[in-house]
């Protein structure tokens, strides 16, 4: 049980002056102060701590306290603060970056932070013995760094460098203008090369644990909780304010939401469905736009979803505008697009609700009335909400198309080697964008990358993703990228977009500062504090 945390018992310097002796003298009085613990419903159980392992918001969450990368995120609007790089510059057209290191940066444990320590780090992630799900994400920003990770060639073939002990550059695929902002990204997290030498898989285990971020890791109970505490010898130390942070793994949202209530947890990260519309009135409810799509898998190799005719006419098959308004209710915006409208780059116009063009591109699929079609699942990661929505969907087949499905859930991290190893039909997703442009959810969908899992494929559409990512910022850019979305959604409906997220979010504004909202929905723990 948690009641508020700072109680400065005597906020006073108090001098009491007493005779003895015929002497004065005083008694002091000295201030007490209890520990600040912030307790937060961090959702599952993370995957992993290690940085080039992880690829989920629970693990995003924890590493922000424990590890910072060249570049952090400005808590207020999502963009790109200088974290272990001071300051960086670019040449050749955009397409070399040369960051300057901080001056005096350490491990928890006292070892030096370097360029060198950030070129090893990043050649970790990208080789393929380390396993990375996440390591299509910087292939698709350095040169060379996709050869090697496919083993197609060295680690010399990645073209980063330390220019010097201070000094660390990187050469591009071309001027990706989003660039510095993806740098925040944990995929790009900096890594304690001679823990890791020392203890292998175990570094990330308290007794093992060095890190470079504002805190640290204090325990690790798997199915329990993770505690932070800060960490002394981060650069800016004095700006951590929380004495400990408690990231829990509940799944349940009426647990959890309960838990809130009762003052046992200080910030949730969600809120049950089926209670929205009595806690929206709440003031310690916040419900705003957030740059991210939920949206529903095709396994596009295994029939009948290989056939995007089939992939069409379930898309067509149910209507999103009552999911949004009588199950998931907080506020989202029915999805046609898997890109939400960003500045420069309109939403493209997809499949819209139609029961009876559905209807006739499943009878040419050979499935007249749904007679025939074979029986398969929703895959879902175990959540009450994300139950209602396929179930939602599962009725809404049924009542249109005469499509029976059943549901399957399983546990985060189960769910998400599932996911990745393309072992379902239909799987629910959602994605947040790791920065402020529409390559961030296109990219992932090319041929091969891990994040991949319905296997969806198409040669133009990975030749106008690479062009793309040639291409200097502007106009002529951002129609590429959406000639790219029209024939994913629009022609092969790849994915299947329900809608776009808002965020959701329970805490007492009234006591805690340094919350802000932003459309990445990202809190780094660095800037909360206690009012």
């Amino acid at each position: 049980m948690k009641k508020a945390f700072l109680a400065l018992l005597a906020a006073l310097m108090a001098f009491a002056f007493v005779s003895c002796g015929g002497k004065e003298e005083a008694a002091e009085v000295a201030m007490v102060k209890e520990p600040v613990e912030f307790r937060l419903n961090n959702g599952a159980e993370p995957e992993s701590l290690d940085p080039h392992l992880i690829q989920g918001v629970p693990e995003h969450r924890i590493y922000e306290a424990l590890f910072e990368g060249l570049i952090t995120y400005n808590p207020e609007d999502a963009s790109p603060l200088p974290g272990v790089a001071e300051s960086w510059e670019a040449s050749n057209g955009g397409t070399t970056y040369t960051f300057k290191i901080r001056e005096g940066l350490v491990w928890t444990d006292g070892v030096k932070i370097d360029a060198n320590t950030v070129v090893d780090s990043w050649i970790r992630m990208l080789d393929p013995a380390t396993g990375s799900n996440y390591a299509w994400f910087p292939n698709m920003f350095i040169k060379g760094a996709e050869a090697f990770n496919s083993g197609e060639a060295g680690a010399d073939s990645v073209q980063i460098r330390a220019l010097d002990d201070m000094t660390f550059q990187m050469d591009l695929l071309g001027p990706l203008p989003y660039v510095i902002g993806a740098l925040a990204h944990y995929s790009f997290g900096i890594v304690p090369m001679h823990a890791i030498e020392k203890f292998g898989n175990d570094w990330t285990k308290p007794e093992n644990f060095v890190g470079n971020g504002p805190y640290v890791l204090e325990s690790w109970v798997p199915q329990d909780k993770i505690t932070v505490v800060p960490n002394d010898k981060y650069w800016d130390a004095e700006a951590v304010k929380l004495d400990r942070v408690v990231y829990l793994p509940i799944e349940d949202q009426n647990t959890s939401h309960n838990m809130y209530l009762n003052g046992e947890i200080d910030w949730d990260t969600t809120a049950p469905q089926d209670q929205i519309e009595q806690i929206q009135f709440r003031d310690d409810y916040h419900a705003t736009p957030q740059l991210g799509t939920y949206y529903y898998v095709f396994q596009n190799e295994k029939k009948p979803f290989d056939d995007p005719r089939v992939r069409k006419a379930l898309s067509m098959g149910f209507n999103r505008k009552n999911l949004v308004e009588k199950i998931t209710k907080a506020g989202q915006i029915p999805a046609y697009s898997m890109v939400p409208d960003m500045a420069g780059y309109p939403a493209i116009s997809g499949n819209f609700e139609d029961f009876d063009e559905a209807k006739k591109l499943l009878a040419e699929a050979g499935y007249p009335g749904g007679e025939g079609f074979p029986a398969f699942e929703i895959l879902y990661n175990t959540s009450e909400g994300h139950k209602k929505i396929a179930e939602y969907i599962q009725s809404e087949w049924k009542n249109n198309l005469g499509i029976d499905v059943s549901l399957l859930n399983q546990e985060w991290a189960t769910y998400l080697s599932t996911r990745n190893m393309g072992d379902f039909q239909v799987a629910r997703a959602g994605w947040i964008g790791d920065y402020q442009d529409p390559n961030t959810f296109l990219d992932m969908f090319i041929t091969g990358t891990p994040m991949n899992g319905g296997k969806y494929s198409n040669p133009k559409y990975d030749e106008l993703i690479s062009k793309a990512a040639t291409m200097p910022d502007g106009p002529e850019r951002m129609s590429v990228l959406a000639d790219a979305e029209k024939i994913f959604i629009l022609e092969d409906m790849g994915v299947m977009p329900i809608y776009y997220y808002v965020t959701i979010n329970m805490i007492d504004l009234n006591k805690w500062g340094g919350f802000n909202f932003n459309v990445l929905d990202t809190h780094p723990p660095k800037d909360i504090y206690l009012k």
